[in-house]
C-alpha cells in the first residue's frame, strides 16, 4: 500500500505530537476563561497563555509584550492595514504594497483604494522580489504604511527585509512585513530589524494548530505599543488592540509549536535544504528539459519548490499525482484563480496554469521523496 506523500506544507501543517498533547489539556481539565478571574482554573489558563506570549516572542526576537495573539495571519494582516488606515488617515492615506503579496493584503489594499486610499502596487522580479530602491522611489509625503512580504508563499523568495524596513524608518513610515512562511525556518530577530513595525505569522505553518497567529506591534522604549484602530472592539484582551475571548488551546498550541520550532530551527533548516536539493535531482532525472523551476536557488525559504512542467495543466497534473502526492498550484487562499504571483514574476496565464508547488515539512525522510520515481 502507498502512503500519500504529503507536499502542501505552506498551505498547513501537520499538529506536532507535542503540541496536540499541550492543547488537550487546556481543552478538557484546564478549561478557565483567564480574562479577569480569580480562581485556579483562570489563573492556570493565564499563566498559560503568557508563557505562549513567551515562547513566540522568543521564536522572533521580541518582547512579550510586543506579541498579540490574533486567529491567524490574515486577521494579522488586516488589521494592520485597515488599523493604520483609519487611524492615520489625516497624516496621509498613501500605502506601498508590492504585486506578489497574500490575497490577505491585496484585498485589502482594493478595499481601501475604493475608500479613498492611494495604494502602490510595486512591481517584483522573476523571482518575485521587490527591489528596495523602488520601495525609496515610491515614497510621498502622504505615505503612512509600507507592507511588503518577508517571504513568498508560492515560490519562497526571500526580500531584502533589513534594507527595506531601513527605508521605511529613515522616513519615518510605518513597515509591516507578512512572516508567515517564514517564521520557524529563517532566524528573524526584530531587535535587529528596528525598521519593522508590524509583523504577522500563523501557527498551522509550523506544525501548530489552525485557528491562531500572532501580530507583533513595536514598542518604544517606555513599553507603549504603536496605536491603530482595532479591528475587532470588545473587551479589550488583547492591550486593548485586539478582543475577543482568549482560544486557550490554540493559544498554548501555538506557543509550543513556537518553543520546538525555535529550538529546532537549525537542524530543520538543513533538513529542509536536503529535501529540497533531493527533489530537484529526482525531478529533473524523471522529467529532464521538460520542467522549468520558477523558484530561485538562492535566497530563499528552504522546502518550497514551484515547478513548471511544460505543456501539462496543473489541476489534470495535480489530480493525477493525488493517490501518491499531495501538492498544490500555489496558495490555499486563492486556489480557484491562476496565481497573480506568477503572472506578476511575468509567466503567461499558460504557463502559471502549467506550475506546481511542493512545499516539504522537516520531518519528512529523505528516502519518502523516492515516490517521485513513480511518476
Amino acid at each position: 500500500m502507498i502512503t500519500i506523500l504529503y507536499l502542501d506544507n505552506s498551505a498547513t501543517t501537520s499538529i506536532l505530537p507535542e503540541v496536540r498533547e499541550k492543547m488537550l489539556t487546556f481543552l478538557t481539565e484546564e478549561f478557565g476563561n483567564p480574562s479577569g478571574k480569580f480562581y485556579d482554573l483562570a489563573i492556570h489558563a493565564k499563566e498559560a497563555v503568557e508563557a505562549a506570549r513567551d515562547h513566540v516572542g522568543n521564536l522572533l526576537g521580541a518582547k512579550s509584550l510586543e506579541i498579540i495573539f490574533t486567529s491567524g495571519a490574515t486577521e494579522s494582516n488586516n488589521t494592520v492595514l485597515k488599523g493604520v488606515a483609519e487611524h492615520y488617515s489625516n497624516k496621509g492615506k498613501h500605502i506601498i504594497t508590492s504585486k506578489a503579496e497574500h490575497p490577505s493584503i491585496m484585498d485589502v489594499c482594493e478595499y481601501l483604494e475604493d475608500k479613498g486610499y492611494e495604494i502602490t502596487y510595486l512591481d517584483v522580479d522573476q523571482f518575485g522580489r521587490v527591489n528596495p530602491e523602488d520601495v525609496k522611489q515610491a515614497f510621498n509625503d502622504n505615505t503612512i504604511l509600507v507592507s511588503i512580504f518577508w517571504g513568498n508563499n508560492e515560490l519562497g523568495s526571500l526580500n531584502d527585509i533589513k534594507k527595506i524596513s531601513q527605508f521605511c524608518k529613515d522616513r519615518n513610515v510605518f513597515f509591516h512585513t507578512d512572516a508567515t512562511q517564514v517564521t520557524g525556518k529563517v532566524d528573524i530577530d526584530l531587535e535587529e530589524y528596528q525598521g519593522i513595525s508590524f509583523l504577522s505569522c500563523s501557527a498551522h505553518k509550523m506544525h501548530g494548530p489552525k485557528g491562531v497567529g500572532a501580530l507583533f506591534v513595536r514598542s518604544d522604549e517606555y513599553g507603549k505599543l504603536i496605536e491603530f484602530t482595532p479591528l475587532l472592539h470588545g473587551g479589550g484582551q488583547e492591550r486593548e488592540l485586539r478582543s475577543g475571548t482568549y482560544s486557550v488551546h490554540n493559544i498554548v498550541g501555538f506557543g509550543e509549536a513556537a518553543r520546538i520550532a525555535k529550538e529546532q530551527l537549525s537542524s530543520n533548516r538543513e533538513q529542509l535544504k536536503e529535501l529540497e536539493e533531493k527533489a530537484k535531482e529526482l525531478l529533473i532525472e524523471k522529467f529532464n528539459d521538460h520542467i522549468i523551476f520558477n523558484s530561485d536557488d538562492n535566497n530563499k525559504i528552504p522546502g518550497i519548490l514551484n515547478i513548471r512542467f511544460k505543456g501539462i495543466n496543473n489541476q489534470i497534473l495535480l489530480k493525477k499525482l493525488a493517490p501518491v502526492i499531495a501538492a498544490s498550484s500555489g496558495s490555499a487562499c486563492s486556489s480557484t484563480k491562476p496565481s497573480h504571483v506568477l503572472q506578476a514574476i511575468g509567466l503567461s496565464l499558460q504557463e502559471v496554469r502549467e506550475s506546481v508547488r511542493f512545499s516539504f515539512s522537516p520531518y519528512i525522510e529523505i528516502d519518502e521523496l523516492d515516490v517521485f520515481k513513480l511518476l
